[in-house]
């Protein structure tokens, strides 16, 4: 995939779509202790009760307001996405980038070591941490991150190579410029498309690994998640709260990740040159 720094704004609907998702999901987020109408952890309310005026989408079996719980869930779940993506995209970046810049010994060993990342069996590895150690999310978001870096790091590696021999790079080389200013001043800017690219991928896997985890009982009981809302109301399935429990964390949960998909899908079509007349992208 060749990148371009300057495109034009794309008219891909499908990108219009993942942001609007996007920033939505963020917003839902960020004021979700405002919008929430109580206490997700408040267990002073009858259990399983039906939605009324006073709580929208009905209790739990625990008693706790289903809408306050969904929305501090939706809010975990972004925040983990958001931390794996961006923990992966910095040391996709870096390594990458380090890789590009010196190559030789130091490329090899590093890549050989990607390749032996790339082949563990990630979600055997975050499985068996989970119910050995029960970390904290933050912890997992870091590892899940040490161990899905790698196919950001050989993208950035790939352009970074090709970007090296470019003129004004070797310009700048030639003038005394270094590695941390030649990645900060050109690199980064003229490699931006794939930092997006490799975030949304990133963040898309490890919201749906989050709730995963948590729908296999291996998180905290205490955090809220869309994956241990569906586990919990499936244990109910036989009563009529489908609608008002079970549905709303698959919705949003499936809505989420839509969202991040539809975001990544966009911005490829938008940098790679063999889609971008496919989408109309700078056609007037």
């Amino acid at each position: 995939m060749s990148v371009r720094s300057r495109v034009p704004f794309p008219k891909d609907p499908l990108f219009f779509s993942g942001l609007a998702l996007f920033i939505l999901w963020v917003v839902v987020a960020a004021a979700g202790p405002v919008l929430a109408p109580y206490d997700p952890w408040d267990m002073q309310f009858d259990p399983l009760s039906p939605p009324s005026g006073a709580h929208l989408l009905g209790a739990n079996d625990g008693g706790q307001d289903i809408l306050s719980e969904l929305l501090y869930a939706t809010r975990n779940s972004l925040a983990f996405g958001c931390i794996t993506g961006l923990c992966a995209l910095a040391l996709g970046v870096i390594i990458g980038g380090a890789c590009a810049w010196f190559g030789g010994w130091f490329d090899l060993i590093v890549m050989r070591v990607a390749d032996v990342l790339l082949s563990i069996p990630m979600v055997m590895i975050l499985i068996l941490v989970s119910a050995l150690f029960r970390p904290s999310p933050a912890v997992l978001a870091l590892l899940l991150a040490g161990f899905t870096w790698p196919t950001i790091g050989r993208a950035i590696r790939a352009q970074g190579m090709t970007l090296r021999e470019r003129l004004h790079i070797r310009a700048a080389r030639q003038m005394g410029g270094g590695y941390v200013y030649i990645l900060r001043r050109h690199f980064i800017p003229e490699l931006f498309p794939l930092f997006v690219i490799g975030f949304a991928a990133k963040a898309r896997m490890a919201v749906f690994m989050e709730a995963s985890l948590a729908f296999l009982g291996l998180f905290d009981p205490s955090h809220k998640s869309l994956g241990l809302m569906i586990n919990l109301a499936l244990k109910y399935y036989y009563m009529d709260i489908w609608w008002n429990w079970l549905a709303p964390p698959i919705v949003c949960l499936c809505l989420m990740v839509m969202g991040v998909t539809f975001l990544a899908v966009g911005m490829e079509r938008m940098y790679d040159p063999r889609l971008r007349d496919f989408i109309g992208v700078g056609t007037g």
